[in-house]
């Protein structure tokens, strides 16, 4: 299986989802479940391959004529990415069915998912700018759907539609980055741009790294765009494990870690990625103990986490990415398993308020186990994999500058997750019982099985971290580095400083838990100015922005015809007129000496009835004069040799002023409702655009940058076409297909003028007599030369 079939296998499975549901049910997500397996095992099969330093590599011609490929490659951080991907995919599948069982909407959220999986998957393969790019905003595209999946809720789509908006924004700066990224490093290829080193000495750097910033900060929810993440739940929890834990919120993570040997090892990436990450960290940690809703707890962590990614991506070298990427593997399997839990208790009790739910440990004790276990890997408790992860970021920023401030922020913001995770994965399940909305109960497997699977990887990847988190976190950080990582998980370090960091955590963790209380009223005295904030501003902006477009419409869109010709008249004018005025050395020529007389008195008559048309106050005399109009026209074309044009022409004129005498000979007068300035002005305007165009045309007809293809069509239309008619010979033979078109829309449209006309009300009013008259079944005994294509209202006098 190729990286590209791997890719759009998602894509083509989404198209067949809604209808397998209908068919399958409830066993519909089990059978999804097999692609993203299927991927997973691929994956896997070349995990060796990769770890021994081999690349897997793609390529597509896309657009040849500007160098652009579609091209993918498979390497260590792909891999990592495309494990989780499908890895955690499989699970989430499973779990959607079941706990969105007998949704009539299940079908178009399976492929809503299978979109957004495989534009995750496009993106952690895309080894071209531009394709990486398309992935990006696919991904934001297919979020959109599926966090506003429950449209009909007002928050949901106010929630979908702030993810839009923010990621969206961030992906229009990062695609001018990548662009003036491809320029600076002369080529569209990421291996490419990594194996030509960093561009910190370019004249681009700055901007390119700033538009790069903008768009990885927005998808990774980092300060000030951190608050449209928690927003997002909303979204069904299914949803909310797949794309805010362990997929899409990380493809900033992942762009990073990309382009980091490309636009890393500068002052300016350092303190702008370090800064906003260790900053993200800390602010997430504090908001999220401030909550009581599990997803929402679960939500302002992953901020922190990401910040904390970040701030390891920021600070570079060996040991930083080392750490960043096994935190950001370990993440995704004790978060992922800790929103499927906490949407397991809202399916079984009926609340995901952390302060209501206790106990539960004898009702659901499957769900308690993958809980208890993933509270404990997040807490960093030995053995679990989160306590070897953890101490690989102790040991990053005691070597990093500033080692003792940035190693206090970190241990502050673990010690408030520390909390964080006792309140989710703990305290549900042991202590006093409490009343819920529904008798708690054990959930079926298909809400338990994604958890335990995480929960116990957690476990296992902590004690034996030969069996995937070597390799894997090794393979993703060679990729990073250009170079082998040379280390190794381990469990135990003996006893070091980070080490006695994790106590400090643990114990300042449950110390912040036993606190939770006095924590949250000390934070409740920030509430005033919190809509201040980053979320205040953006909905100032909104605001802003829909009152912007209400008061532009209501400029632009009047209702009145003659000013949407007059803005299109003078925004072209003032364009144009702009541009020949910056140009200067345009030129205009006219040869006047073969002017006949014939010719010249065409065109004065037609700029006569051109006159008359727009000074008479008769209605019927002014189409008259647009018929003389019209005629002249096609006298011209008779001179100049295009007869057939001219008959065109002739028919056009003729059916258009029979078709107006009818329409206008039954409007009711009209009135002058202009007054003098306006109809100067309209004067004004329109003798301008007459100038500018009739300069166009002479400019135009001046110039000539190839010889006229005239003299082609006149040596080829009989030896190729067999016709000595020009005119026909391009119509039925060089223009055969696009005749065909107009032959195919002209009877189109005939077929509808005639349904239309047969389709009439009857005079007795019988709608079904009528039908029945068109469809040819009613008898012809009653028909009669009364056939009126218009029909004026007796109480209205005709216009004299």
């Amino acid at each position: 299986m190729g990286l590209l079939a791997a890719v759009l296998s998602g894509f083509a499975l989404a198209l067949f989802a809604p209808g397998l549901y209908r068919v399958a049910r409830g066993q519909t997500g089990w059978l999804l479940a097999l692609l993203p397996l299927g991927l997973a095992c691929y994956f896997v099969s070349q995990a060796s391959a990769i770890a021994s330093g081999a690349t897997i590599n793609a390529h597509f011609a896309w657009v040849p004529a500007l160098g652009v490929n579609l091209s993918f490659c498979l390497d260590g951080l792909s891999l990592l990415f495309a494990l989780l991907i499908t890895g955690i995919g499989t699970l989430v599948f499973v779990y959607a069915g079941g706990y969105l069982a007998g949704q009539p909407r299940l079908g178009r959220l399976y492929t809503f998912l299978l979109v957004f999986m495989a534009s995750m998957l496009g993106l952690v393969l895309a080894d071209n700018l531009l394709a990486l790019f398309v992935f990006w905003e696919l991904t934001s595209v297919s979020s959109y759907l599926l966090i506003g999946f429950d449209h009909e809720r007002e928050r949901a789509r106010a929630a979908a539609l702030q993810a839009l908006l923010v990621t969206g924004g961030g992906g229009l700066a990062l695609l001018a980055g990548l662009l003036l990224l491809g320029q600076a490093g002369g080529s569209w290829e990421l291996s490419t741009l990594a194996d030509n080193g960093g561009l910190g000495a370019h004249p681009l750097y700055v901007p390119c790294l700033v538009l790069v910033l903008l768009g990885a900060f927005t998808k990774s929810a980092q300060l000030p765009f951190h608050f449209w993440l928690p927003s997002a739940m909303e979204a069904p929890t299914p949803v909310s494990a797949y794309l805010h834990s362990a997929t899409m919120v990380k493809a900033g993570v992942y762009l990073l870690a990309r382009l980091s040997p490309v636009l890393g090892g500068t002052n300016l990436w350092f303190f702008a990625v370090s800064g906003v990450g260790a900053t993200t960290m800390l602010i997430g940690a504090c908001l999220a103990l401030k909550q009581t809703d599990l997803k929402r707890l679960l939500a302002y962590s992953t901020v922190s986490t990401l910040g904390m990614l970040t701030l390891l991506l920021g600070l570079g070298g060996r040991l930083a990415v080392y750490s960043a990427m096994a935190y950001l593997l370990v993440h995704a399997l004790y978060k992922g398993a800790l929103f499927l839990v906490a949407g397991a208790l809202d399916h079984a009790t009926g609340t995901r308020d952390a302060e209501r739910l206790g106990g539960l440990g004898r009702a659901m004790p499957v769900t308690g186990l993958a809980a208890g276990l993933a509270a404990l890997s997040m807490a960093g408790l030995p053995p679990f994999f989160g306590f070897s992860a953890k101490e690989l970021c102790y040991a990053a920023t005691q070597i990093a500058p500033a080692a003792a401030w940035l190693t206090a922020l970190t241990v502050l913001a673990n010690a408030l997750l520390v909390a964080v995770a006792v309140l989710v994965g703990l305290r549900p399940f042991f202590g006093k019982s409490h009343a819920t909305p529904r008798r708690a109960h054990e959930v079926p497997p298909s809400l338990w099985l994604g958890a335990l699977t995480l929960a116990v990887l957690g476990l296992v990847f902590g004690v034996r971290p030969a069996l995937g988190p070597d390799l894997l976190v090794g393979a993703a950080s060679t990729s990073v580095l250009g170079q082998s990582a040379e280390m190794r998980l381990a469990l135990w370090h003996g006893l070091t400083p980070e080490l006695a960091l994790t106590g400090i955590t643990l114990v300042g963790g449950f110390g912040a838990y036993r606190s939770r209380k006095l924590l949250r009223e000390a934070a409740s005295r920030w509430n005033v100015v919190s809509g201040w904030g980053p979320a205040g501003w953006y909905e100032l902006l909104l605001r802003g922005l829909n009152g912007l477009a209400l008061g532009q419409t209501h400029l632009l869109q009047s209702g009145y015809l003659r000013y949407y010709l007059l803005i299109i008249l003078a925004t072209t004018l003032g364009l144009a007129g702009a541009a020949f005025a910056r140009s200067g050395d345009w030129v205009a020529s006219a040869d006047w000496s073969n002017l006949h007389f014939y010719e010249a008195g065409l065109a004065a008559l037609i700029v006569m009835a051109a006159a008359v048309a727009l000074l008479v106050r008769s209605r019927l005399a002014a189409i008259a004069a647009l018929g003389v109009v019209g005629y002249g026209v096609a006298l011209v074309f008779v001179v100049f040799g295009a007869p057939d044009v001219a008959m065109t022409q002739f028919l056009v004129e003729t059916l258009t002023v029979i078709l107006f005498v009818l329409v206008f000979y039954y409007l009711p007068e009209t009135t002058v409702v202009s007054g003098v300035l306006a109809r100067a002005r309209d004067a004004v305007v329109a003798a301008a655009v007459g100038v500018l165009m009739t300069a166009l045309v002479l400019i135009a007809s001046s110039v000539q940058y190839s010889p006229s293809i005239s003299t082609y069509y006149s040596e080829q239309s009989l030896p190729a076409a067999h016709g000595r008619n020009v005119v026909n010979v391009i119509l039925v033979d060089f223009r055969a297909l696009d005749t065909l078109g107009e032959i195919t829309v002209l009877a189109i449209a005939g077929i509808g003028v005639y349904a239309l006309l047969k389709l009439r009300p009857a005079k007795n009013g019988d709608r079904d007599s009528s039908v029945a008259d068109a469809l040819g079944t009613r008898s012809n005994k009653n028909a009669g030369p009364d056939v009126q294509f218009f029909q004026a209202d007796s109480t209205v006098e005709a216009p004299k």
